[in-house]
């Protein structure tokens, strides 16, 4: 069926497999590095206590059948290496149906971490990879013309993404509609990334102008993924150039390079091959019956599931980052419906003293990309995830919102729990555990431009006060 492939896609797909591969990995490797301290078997949130409660239908895992924390470790290494393969060209140097399954192996490996996750895994861009991996399992590879169906539905979800997210904004908070939330996000954002402190010190008229163009590119924009080319490339290089700003400001993970990623299904690759005087490309040809059939499958899997989003855009009740099936499939998206005026941040502090009185002398743990030390510059960590780093951000927006893990990451503090202490950029302990854990409460702020000359800091911070009292480990009498 001619009706059926693109054959100047060809390297739209390119780019789009290999990036999702690219993401994979990160995934992967991100939930291999810090698993342990997170829901390993003496994690704050274990497996095996999790998937004891959730029924399989409802979190379909092969963590189910069985946990180990060696088992994880291999199960999450083996995606990470399944990804490289793919990303160095794999999947296009072996027959359509063994690159088939190499694209639905990592989706059923990823799928099986993400159920399990719990808070840890609550974010919107880890069921943004997993609905991606999904329809990246019928793109083809290089043995054959992409499927155009399949374009459509990353088109489909790309549309999602950048128009869910614009809805949100316009029915929540009213600094949206005046134009000034960006007069504060940079600062507010769960994690700045190094030029944060200089776009929050934009002047205030460009903020303005941030803010309606970010409307622009997610309410007007997304329509045109769906115009006939060369409009539909225009949309997507707005798009892409939008997420570019994103990533400039922030760590958001892998969300703005997934969007990235998949608005190249928009992108004329024929066009993009000239721009960048790539040698002609030949057609590939036609996919077999079997593959047509499962596309077309696929397809009319995806049309079925997409009411749930679509009614959900159309509600005055819009939801964020909401999962419709459990399996992460045609999902809806959207970002930061509303916008933190004031940056809390949960100080954590431990000492070896015996005692605690006025005059006990408190250290402060360090975290990767949290603030905490004032003088230190915000850092890029994205697409990585710091899991941790990102929950404490929660934390410090309600106590409620940590009830869950705060309790178990501050006993482990007091046991000097090797793989809690490896999430954590400074552990001022490092030749014994500290008798007492305490945390407090700051409000912090981005220096301006005096203090920062002055002092070097790019925060300052004020003690608002105290979150957790001191505790130590109970007695064996207690």
């Amino acid at each position: 069926m001619e009706w059926f492939t693109a054959s100047g896609y060809w390297l739209s797909r390119l780019v789009l497999q290999r990036g999702l591969a690219a993401l994979y990995l990160v995934a992967f490797a991100s939930a291999a590095l810090q698993f342990r301290a997170l829901i390993g078997e003496r994690g704050m949130l274990p497996v095996p206590r999790f998937t004891a409660l959730a029924p399989l239908r409802r979190t379909p895992s092969v963590f189910h059948f069985h946990y180990s924390d060696r088992f994880f470790a291999a199960w999450t290494w083996g995606g990470a290496l399944l990804s490289a393969a793919v990303l160095f060209g794999g999947a296009d140097a072996v027959p359509l149906w063994a690159a088939t399954a190499m694209w639905a192996a990592l989706w059923v490996l990823y799928l099986s971490v993400v159920n399990v996750g719990q808070t840890w895994y609550s974010f919107g861009w880890e069921s943004l990879l997993l609905e991606a991996g999904f329809l990246a399992v019928f793109l083809g590879n290089a043995r054959t013309d992409p499927p155009v169906l399949v374009l459509w539905l990353l088109r489909w979800l790309v549309f999602r993404v950048e128009f869910g997210a614009g809805l949100i904004k316009m029915r929540g908070d009213s600094c949206w509609r005046d134009l000034t939330c960006l007069y504060y996000h940079h600062e507010t954002q769960p994690m700045p990334g190094p030029l944060s402190w200089f776009f929050h010190r934009l002047p205030r008229p460009l903020h303005r102008v941030e803010t309606a163009a970010n409307h622009v590119a997610q309410l007007v924009v997304p329509f045109g993924l769906f115009a006939p080319q060369p409009f539909a490339s225009v949309a997507a290089g707005l798009i892409i150039v939008t997420q570019l700003w994103l990533v400039a400001s922030g760590n958001f993970a892998w969300l703005n390079w997934v969007t990235i990623v998949l608005a190249f299904a928009a992108v004329d690759g024929t066009a993009m091959a000239e721009l960048f005087s790539l040698p002609p490309h030949a057609p590939l040809g036609g996919a077999p019956l079997w593959f047509e059939v499962l596309v077309l499958a696929a397809t009319a899997l995806v049309l079925t599931l997409s009411w749930w989003p679509v009614r959900n855009l159309l509600s005055s009740h819009q939801r964020m980052n909401m999962s419709f099936n459990a399996f992460h499939l045609v999902n809806t998206y959207g970002a930061f419906g509303s916008i933190n005026r004031r940056r809390y941040e949960v100080v954590v502090e431990g000492t070896d003293e015996d005692e605690v009185t006025h005059a006990t002398v408190w250290k402060e743990y360090g975290f990767k990309g949290k603030p905490g030390d004032p003088r230190r510059v915000p850092r890029q960590f994205a697409p990585y995830h710091l899991r941790l780093d990102w929950l404490m951000w929660f934390a410090g927006i309600s106590p409620g919102y940590a009830r869950e893990w705060f309790g178990p990451f501050v006993e482990r503090l007091l046991t000097g729990d090797p793989a809690t202490l490896r999430l954590l950029r400074h552990n001022p302990f490092p030749a014994a555990p500290p008798t007492h854990v305490r945390a407090r409460l700051y409000l912090y702020r981005f220096t301006t431009w005096r203090e920062l000359r002055e002092t070097g800091a790019w925060w300052h911070r004020t003690l608002q006060g105290e979150y957790l009292p001191p505790i130590r480990l109970a007695g064996p009498g207690s």
